[in-house]
């Protein structure tokens, strides 16, 4: 799935409203990830974020805004699409170095993955919404 396409697939966010979004101070960003789980494995990515990784990501000051599956991928597409908010890139640069450096999620990824990795490939994309977005208005 090519960059494009990706971001052609989220017609969603506009059924989230303003609201779901925080108001964008200063340099606020929005990033978009997308995780390609290995075969038979998307139950337990779903499992680790529904359990551990969503509580770790905002402790570590990224804000959870939306998560979907993709209905039909193919090949080596994703299957999980997320989107986090982060006060600035350098924020998400030491929010992402806090959370890797975690011990309680370096114990869940280890614990997940005891039968092998989730997650074939990640994408990750940094965003900010244009003067003409309708959201976060």
């Amino acid at each position: 799935m090519n960059r494009r396409s990706a971001l052609q697939s989220i017609p969603a966010l506009a059924l989230l409203g303003a609201t779901a979004f925080a108001q964008p101070i200063g340099d606020a960003v929005y990033e978009l990830r997308m995780y390609t789980a290995y075969p038979g494995k998307l139950s337990d990515l779903l499992t680790r974020f529904r359990l551990h990784s969503m509580s770790l990501l905002e402790r570590h000051g990224m804000k959870n805004i939306a998560y979907w599956t993709v209905i039909n991928p193919v090949g080596s597409q994703p299957s999980l699409v997320y989107i986090l908010a982060h006060a600035s890139l350098a924020a998400a640069d030491l929010s992402w170095k806090a959370f890797q450096a975690d011990p309680e999620w370096q114990k869940v990824k280890s614990e997940s993955e005891a039968k092998g990795p989730l997650i074939s490939n990640v994408q990750s994309f940094f965003m900010k919404p244009t003067d003409f977005s309708p959201f976060p208005s």
